[in-house]
């Protein structure tokens, strides 16, 4: 029998390193939703590292902006955005204060609280799809612009923390391109995911929007 997911919670140490190293550890991590109907709780499967300015597929690459200012840190604060006008979107601040960094919460598998993301998920045809991609998950969560900002190490009256979890061991995490990004951070090889888990997402090359003539 396996062990039990640890219970303790991660200090902000824990996010005060570089994207690139606290990306890949977030995978087996749990993260806590506290919602007005309830709890739910996450196993991370999915992520993508974002290195703020000095990467052209970061929100912050073009620098602070009243969207993305909570990318500035300190570190282990939410960043929620609103995208395609429809869906919003995870991310978790790391890094020193001013470097803009982040990880983006792509998939997870719900192990507590499946009831209240169904409600939340109508269409998802079976439990591993809930929180499918960035935008399923935060809708399963109930993440919206309300949580930017959101200091995870808050204690346990935060909306949101991450708790240690069960690891993904080193030999079980895949490395490759990030999801829908174009121009020059295309290539970057920032997404991270459990190896031939069920619900991590399918890739897709970027495929730029077509313009009405």
């Amino acid at each position: 029998m396996s062990a039990r997911p640890d219970r303790t919670p991660l200090a902000r140490s824990f996010f005060d390193r570089p994207v690139l190293t606290v990306a890949p550890d977030l995978l087996g991590r749990t993260l806590v939703r506290r919602t007005p109907d309830g709890p739910l709780e996450l196993r991370i499967t999915e992520v993508e590292a974002y290195e703020g300015e000095a990467d052209p597929g970061s929100h912050a690459y073009r620098g602070r902006t009243a969207r993305n200012a909570s990318m500035f840190g300190p570190p282990g604060h939410a960043y929620v955005y609103f995208i395609y006008g429809m869906w919003f979107s995870l991310n978790l601040v790391c890094g020193p204060p001013g470097h803009a960094s982040g990880v983006l919460l792509r998939a997870g598998e719900v192990t507590v609280g499946a009831e209240l993301a169904r409600e939340r998920r109508l269409t998802a045809r079976r439990d591993g799809e809930l929180a499918k991609g960035p935008a399923r998950l935060a809708t399963a969560l109930d993440v919206d612009r309300s949580l930017d900002g959101t200091d995870l190490c808050d204690g346990p009256d935060s909306p949101l923390s991450l708790l240690t979890g069960t690891p993904a061991a080193p030999d079980l995490v895949s490395r490759g391109p990030r999801t829908g990004v174009g121009g020059a951070g295309a290539d970057h090889p920032y997404r991270f995911w459990v190896t031939h888990d069920p619900t991590v997402s399918p890739y897709r090359a970027h495929a730029p929007r077509r313009r009405s003539t």
